[in-house]
């Protein structure tokens, strides 16, 4: 069994740095130079794999690959479609109107990804609040739409669909962190509210009269695309052969980008310098990533006893100052490395090959982590194609205090993403949205000290306090 050695972990690092830090020091640099480092770091560890390590590692590089592909593939349809749906608003937007608005962006968050809903939603938000438009329109958008919204399904937010990729049923997202989607994004609309109510109090009565002329009137266009989103969501569910859901979902997506008409396109500013970033960027972690989450994996022990208060605020504060995808597969690696025994999962594969022969006088771990597989992988399970990941995932899953630990890191990384403008990819394109339009957008700085802190902070200890302090 090869160990990569640990200063392969370097690059993984110094990419994460130069994401966290080149757009603060050296913006134009970073804008023309981002992708020579993130590929050239991406191919240092290439090369090391493919060149330096035996023949086993390729698995890993072929592992990565098709995760990197899927999970693109799934950004970058729902990017494309929801570019394709324009939203026109007239009207007044009330304090009520704009909780209901962030509302149906938070529950879009989880259908479209937090990204898609974002570039679908951000617009039309800017235009229904022109005439009061303040910093804390643009900060609890990204709060809520491009962030703490996105939390119920896999489609929602980055770190979710990798979990999923690596054998996390579903539906388990939704039926295992809905209590602590409805806690803080009940906490942030209710203190947006108060917050916009004052906001609007202070708008001069006339100003608002006339403004509320003629009644609010919603135009949506490009509504065709909602059967793209349909082949998308769809999509995801499909897992034989291979690269097939990819397949289908960039169909979708070229479909949805030549018939969709180019006033839409215009009106929503469509362009794919967006989804490039995202692609190359995460083109060079997916591939830095990989001795890192090796490491993590072989040597969990390092980190001390993994409790739900530490994944929880582990996984979350390096998801605020760090891109929360890579956070989180870290964390879901040295989960798997501490609590997950080759023995059991060499026993569930033998029962898997032999159709769940003897499964009654098998070890507890064992029958449990199997009927676990029946419940959440049922195609797999039949077809004997149940991979390694999926059986690791299921030891889990099978434990209510394993499970709880995966919860912890998958709240941790949605909801600290929220904290700075690097914690999830949409929080910077939504700010670039508003300084284009001359809406002000607070800075690195006074986002988090102004925003964050005061506000996401106290939800954050609140949603720990009532779920993962035990």
């Amino acid at each position: 069994m090869y160990q990569p050695t640990p200063w392969m972990i370097t690059p993984f690092a110094v990419l994460l740095l130069a994401i966290a830090l080149g757009p603060l020091l050296v913006p134009k640099w970073w804008l023309k130079r981002f992708p020579i480092v993130a590929l050239g770091l991406g191919a240092v560890t290439l090369v090391y794999y493919l060149g330096f390590l035996p023949p086993e590692a390729r698995k890993m590089v072929t592992h990565t690959a098709h995760e990197y592909v899927s999970f693109i593939c799934l950004v970058g349809s729902l990017y494309v479609v929801s570019g394709g749906i324009h939203i026109t608003v007239k009207g007044e937007a009330t304090p009520f109107v704009n909780v209901v608005f962030l509302l149906i962006g938070g529950v879009l968050a989880n259908i479209l990804g937090t990204t898609g809903a974002s570039m679908l939603l951000i617009r039309p938000w800017l235009r229904m609040n022109k005439y009061r438009i303040t910093a804390h329109h643009v900060v609890f958008f990204i709060f809520i739409v491009s962030n703490v919204g996105g939390c119920l399904t896999p489609i929602g937010d980055p770190p979710l669909f990798l979990g999923y990729l690596r054998g996390i049923p579903f539906w388990w997202v939704a039926e295992h962190c809905w209590p602590m989607w409805a806690v803080g994004l009940g906490y942030l609309l209710l203190v947006f509210f108060v917050m916009d109510y004052r906001n609007y109090l202070r708008a001069p009565r006339e100003v608002r009269e006339h403004l509320a002329k003629p009644s609010d009137q919603w135009i949506f266009g490009g509504l065709k695309n909602l059967v793209f989103l349909g082949v998308i969501i769809g999509a995801v569910f499909v897992k034989h052969p291979v690269f097939l859901r990819e397949a289908l979902m960039i169909g979708a997506a070229v479909a949805s980008y030549f018939t969709t008409a180019k006033l839409i396109h215009q009106q929503n500013e469509f362009n794919f310098h967006p989804i490039n970033e995202v692609a190359i960027l995460f083109a060079g972690i997916f591939a830095t990533m990989m001795p890192a989450l090796e490491w993590l994996q072989d040597n969990s022990g390092a980190l001390g006893q993994l409790t739900t208060t530490l994944c929880y605020w582990g996984s979350g504060i390096l998801s605020s100052i760090l891109d929360n995808a890579p956070t989180y597969m870290s964390f879901l690696s040295a989960i798997l490395g501490a609590f997950t025994n080759t023995d059991t999962v060499s026993q569930v594969q033998q029962l898997i090959a032999s159709g769940g022969v003897g499964l009654s006088q098998a070890p507890e771990a064992v029958r449990h982590t199997y009927e676990v597989l029946q419940s959440s992988h049922p195609i797999e399970l039949a077809a004997k194609s149940v991979d390694t990941d999926q059986i690791r995932i299921a030891c889990l899953l099978s434990v209510d205090k394993l499970n709880q630990l995966i919860v912890a890191i998958s709240i941790g990384a949605v909801f600290f993403g929220a904290n700075t403008y690097l914690g999830n990819g949409p929080n910077f394109m939504v700010k670039a949205i508003a300084d284009h339009q001359k809406v002000h957008s607070p800075s690195f700085l006074g986002y988090v000290w102004k925003f964050a802190l005061p506000i996401m902070t106290p939800m954050l200890v609140l949603v720990w306090w009532l779920f993962f302090r035990h």
